[in-house]
């Protein structure tokens, strides 16, 4: 583990092995997170949250009570996470936050803002400056504002091609079966 001198990790916050905290981040107490990560600077982890292992949040973002980040996902600079829907300065609401599923292997893109409440399905790929408002399915590539599906992503985040019965990586080969916005990993038998 690696603290920079001018970020602060309250006491209570639990950090794992081999995880670098940079410039100006500051963790608060009962945040948890994972192994093998890395918060840019300015990366603020509330309470109450837990990041599993080798996930990158690049600078300027917060990560709010709610949410919930699993492994190998990657957060772009200045994206956004919410946990209420309907915020006033003048009334309390706390105890209506919404948890936020970030799924295994996602991608946020820069400037992307994620409205409280939604599942960003495993491998998905939420572009730069979209918004999300609703869940997002595995594997969907998210644009616009609101964002949609303009595609479908690998794992190793290349576009997948689609064929007639399903989509294939031009990068790496790995195929997929498509029904519907419901797509799955078609993985052969000497995976």
């Amino acid at each position: 583990m690696s603290i920079h001198e001018s970020a602060y990790v309250d006491d209570g916050a639990k950090i794992g092995e081999g995880t670098k905290v940079w410039h100006f981040c500051h963790v608060m107490p009962g945040a948890v997170i994972g192994n093998h990560c890395s918060l840019g600077q300015n990366v603020v982890v509330m309470g109450g949250t837990k990041i599993g292992n080798n996930v990158k949040i690049q600078n300027n973002v917060s990560i709010y009570e709610g949410v919930e980040i699993e492994d190998d996902v990657f957060c772009g600079p200045s994206m956004v996470f919410t946990n209420v829907v309907n915020p006033r300065s003048q009334v309390s609401r706390k105890h209506e936050y919404q948890r936020t599923l970030v799924r295994r292997g996602a991608t946020i893109g820069a400037n992307a803002t994620i409205v409280c409440g939604v599942t960003l399905g495993e491998y998905c790929f939420v572009g730069a400056g979209a918004v999300i408002t609703r869940d997002v399915p595995a594997y969907a590539l998210m644009v616009g504002v609101p964002a949609g599906i303009a595609g479908w992503m690998c794992e190793c985040g290349v576009k997948l091609q689609e064929g007639l019965l399903d989509l294939t990586c031009p990068a790496d080969g790995k195929r997929y079966s498509r029904r519907g916005d419901k797509v799955t990993r078609i993985t052969d038998e000497t995976e």
